[in-house]
């Protein structure tokens, strides 16, 4: 299983959900691996704690590679950092995927995580891609490379202003690029039940036939603080209910599978 998180618009908690999800499944006893495209490496910082000069190059040493290499090269390796938490993988990610985003789209290297993709699933049962906020070259890579796309929501009208032009994009890189890709649905995050616009805006997306899936993610100072210490939820308290959300999210989306 190969797991995409993107939403276009920042702020919707796209990477807190990709590595609470990866660590879930790690906890789970499934071999995980979690791969950081984006740049601000917050991913990474979250699941390893290393920062600057200290994470080590990963997934920008993998696209050096495929800028290197020839047609008729060796297949490019990745390096895999393991973090403090069984089961679960990084492939980490640093400022210089921004200086080299504008080498690989003009080397048109968008099939390369694909081919990567298809030498790590021999060895994790789940794969998630945490991506940027925006549908540039990394990002496209993923979708090409994954079965499935997983779209964070926060309950604001330009956030469902930015929804529908998503799903259309996404609909048409699968014609184009990718007709296995599935969107198995929209997760909305730091829901706040008690306020009456974000309740409002869900059952307007569920009444037009949207695939908003049954678990919705509360709005918690947990979150931050799981951050901080550089430790998923499942770990850091397991029985929060936030925690608890994102284990009913996961069995739900591998019940699925």
């Amino acid at each position: 299983m190969r797991r995409v998180v993107f939403n276009q618009k920042g702020g919707v908690g796209k990477s807190s959900i990709a590595c609470n999800l990866a660590a879930v499944s790690a906890s789970q006893g499934y071999r995980t691996l979690l791969i950081d495209l984006d740049a601000q490496a917050n991913s990474t910082h979250y699941l390893t704690g290393l920062t600057g000069d200290d994470i080590p190059m990963g997934i920008a040493e993998f696209f050096k590679q495929t800028l290197a290499s020839g047609p008729f090269g060796k297949k490019n390796q990745v390096d895999i950092y393991e973090t403090p938490f069984d089961n679960l993988h990084v492939v980490t990610a640093t400022a210089e995927l921004a200086d080299l985003q504008p080498k690989l789209e003009s080397k048109y290297k968008i099939n390369k995580l694909s081919k990567l993709l298809d030498q790590l699933a021999e060895d994790y049962d789940h794969i998630y891609l945490d991506t940027p906020p925006a549908l540039n070259f990394y990002t496209v890579s993923a979708l090409i490379a994954a079965d499935r796309v997983l779209i964070p929501f926060d309950c604001d009208s330009f956030s469902r202003t930015a929804l529908y032009g998503l799903l259309r994009e996404i609909e048409e890189l699968r014609d184009d690029h990718n007709e296995g890709l599935a969107v198995e649905g929209i997760v909305v995050n730091q829901f706040q039940p008690r306020a009456t616009l974000p309740q409002q805006l869900l059952d307007e997306l569920i009444a037009e036939g949207l695939p908003v899936l049954p678990v919705n993610l509360m709005s918690s100072v947990r979150m931050r603080e799981s951050h901080q210490a550089c430790m998923p939820l499942v770990y850091m308290d397991p029985r929060h209910k936030l925690t608890q959300q994102f284990v009913e999210l996961h069995d739900l989306l591998v019940a699925a599978q």
